[in-house]
């Protein structure tokens, strides 16, 4: 199959084998790949598919329904291959021989795009060059000290950003991938004991998971090294007590081609770890002055780690990447010592990250205003125990309706991702307004948390 440089390929798979097959035909070939989380709903990986117009989808079986749909929902796609059912469809896809001549590209051509940003309730696709992958490949490289004796357990997702880091980091130090399709804890304790795995990342609840599944049974994980992530700290202490492994925390996005800051979890506490030396990073106000050590305002970022751009959005990108930076929408500040503190969002870039995913409060709001019976709502995150955070809706009914908060969220997961759904709903008489007559977001945030 010849497809010219430049053709996506969507992507709707557990993990699998055939990521890395993907990720090595497509840098040779100059193609993109268009990752789709798998557990979006079918009208948001439509957006997807709509937007990038992939020619091929790759699905597992779980997908392949939804896949198939997606197929005869949209001409562009000529074809869809079910990863984990018959590979013998594959053989087809495979050319042993070598490349006749190299396939013309530049560093900065898109290699992956991945939506993340969700502008004015919709997603909009970060395109990362091949320059930008590899690069980041290296940085983790150096600093987790990996080569070829390592090994990597792919517990993250691989069409996740943090998930492409760290497999694709061991896969060109010449270390070892394990790839399991499913997190399952004991499953998980048992691969680590078997394959002397060193190092995994992780986002709540993985950690607690594990440590209660190490109360069943008696396994040695005298191998595990480094576990990288996000977590709560009571957490990551219990962690590193049972296992006498580290555990690394950073910040990133995928914008920045995913971690730009590193450190182990106690080295500072509260801090997202020393900047990268492939990352130029300041703290800047709202003019983008460059603001003193020790005060907060937006992360800026630039160097070769910093995306290409949002696909197919100018008028946004023009606004990112104003006076040569990348405004992450986050907020900071670096100490004396150099470490990046994170302290929240900017108000039009909010986010909430229940479990390691990204859901933008817009997103919510939208779907929730779909119901008949919703007036007004103010979506924003909260604490919660097993995920870190969890989403929360508040909201006003329409006059003389009537709703419960099940029926509610059940309307909200025929609409949009199950770990999008609020798991956490008020109803109020009415919502708090500004003097300018817009919802006042941080009185109720402050009123309702």
């Amino acid at each position: 199959m010849n497809l010219p440089a430049g053709s996506r390929i969507a992507v709707l798979c557990k993990n699998h084998p055939v990521f890395f097959h993907l990720f090595g035909a497509a840098s040779a070939l100059n193609l993109v790949l268009v990752m789709i989380n798998r557990r979006l709903s079918y009208d948001e990986a439509a957006y997807i598919i709509e937007d990038t117009t992939p020619c091929l989808i790759f699905c597992d079986k779980e997908m392949a329904d939804q896949a198939g749909t997606l197929k005869k929902s949209f001409s562009c796609l000529d074809h869809c291959y079910v990863v984990d059912e018959n590979d013998a469809q594959l053989s087809n896809l495979y050319d042993y021989s070598p490349l006749k001549a190299p396939v013309p590209y530049s560093p900065s051509d898109p290699f992956v795009i991945i939506h993340t940003a969700a502008m004015l309730g919709k997603p909009r696709g970060a395109v990362l060059g091949q320059e930008n992958i590899i690069l980041a490949n290296q940085q983790i490289i150096h600093t987790f000290g990996l080569d070829e004796t390592k090994t990597y357990l792919n517990i993250l997702p691989l069409f996740h950003i943090m998930g492409i880091n760290l497999g694709l980091a061991i896969l060109q130090a010449g270390g070892k991938n394990i790839i399991q399709e499913k997190f399952d804890p004991p499953k998980t304790l048992e691969l680590i004991q078997e394959q002397k795995v060193n190092l995994f990342g992780s986002f709540p609840p993985i950690l607690t998971n594990l440590i209660d599944a190490m109360d069943d049974g008696d396994f040695d994980l005298s191998s595990l090294e480094i576990a990288a992530g996000l977590e709560m700290p009571d957490t990551a202490k219990k962690w590193e007590t049972c296992t006498n492994s580290k555990f690394w925390t950073m910040y990133g996005q995928t914008e920045t081609s995913g971690l730009i800051t590193f450190a182990e979890y106690f080295a500072k506490a509260g801090s997202a770890g020393i900047i990268s030396t492939l990352a130029n990073i300041k703290i800047a106000d709202d003019f983008d002055t460059l603001l003193s050590e020790g005060e907060t305002g937006e992360i800026l970022v630039r160097g070769p780690l910093v995306f290409q751009g949002y696909w197919n959005a100018e008028d946004l990108n023009a606004h990112t990447f104003r006076n040569g930076w990348h405004h992450t929408g986050d907020l900071g500040m670096i100490d004396a010592d150099g470490f990046l503190f994170f302290k929240g969002r900017k108000a039009e870039k909010e986010l909430i990250k229940p479990g390691g995913e990204n859901v933008f409060p817009a997103e919510v709001e939208k779907a929730i205003l779909e119901h008949d019976a919703i007036r007004e709502v103010c979506v924003f995150g909260v604490p919660d125990p097993k995920f870190g955070e969890g989403v929360k809706a508040v909201c006003s009914l329409n006059s003389g309706a009537t709703l419960i908060k099940d029926d509610l969220i059940k309307f909200c997961g025929s609409l949009i991702a199950g770990y999008k759904k609020p798991r956490y709903i008020e109803f109020i008489n009415e919502l708090p307004k500004a003097e300018d007559g817009a919802i006042d977001r941080e009185k109720i945030k402050t009123e309702y948390a």
